[in-house]
């Protein structure tokens, strides 16, 4: 009985190991994106600066510069934000693979526990197959010495 009980907790205790890699799997695949994100913001700045430099050969205006200036620092805020929020996402990344390396350290424990328990059923079905060989050994070595 105990040992159906603790081969449901194995069962759980996989699931949820399960469930916990796939968290972690997820985490990672948002936290790539969220680096891809950054680099694409940091490629259209680049992209901009290098264009805004190549095609202003007359000066600007007051009005044109304050506006391009406005821009870029709006640029630079969404690379920040994003930085932020790609450095978020690996944190959120690193801590569900913590809970998945956990989990599976629990269901190993489980599991040996379990395994303990199959072995030590063994050995104790092997020992009374070995007392009911003994038993029906002696009683041949007895039967044989009054038969004979």
């Amino acid at each position: 009985m105990a040992e159906k009980q603790l081969e449901l907790v194995a069962r759980w205790e996989r699931e949820k190991e399960d469930r916990l890699a796939r968290d972690f799997q997820l985490a990672q695949q948002h936290a790539q994106l969220n680096k891809q994100k950054l680099a694409s913001l940091e490629s259209y700045k680049r992209d901009y600066l290098n264009q805004t430099q190549s095609v202003s050969t007359k000066p600007l205006g007051v009005q044109q510069f304050t506006q391009l200036h406005s821009f870029i620092g709006k640029l630079d805020k969404a690379c920040l934000q994003q930085m932020q929020v790609h450095r978020q996402s690996l944190l959120v990344a690193e801590q569900r693979k913590g809970q998945w390396l956990e989990q599976q350290r629990k269901r190993k424990a489980v599991e040996m526990l379990l395994d303990k328990k199959r072995l030590e059923k063994h050995l104790a079905e092997d020992r009374i197959e070995q007392q009911l060989l003994d038993e029906l050994s002696t009683q041949r070595y007895i039967r044989k010495q009054f038969s004979g």
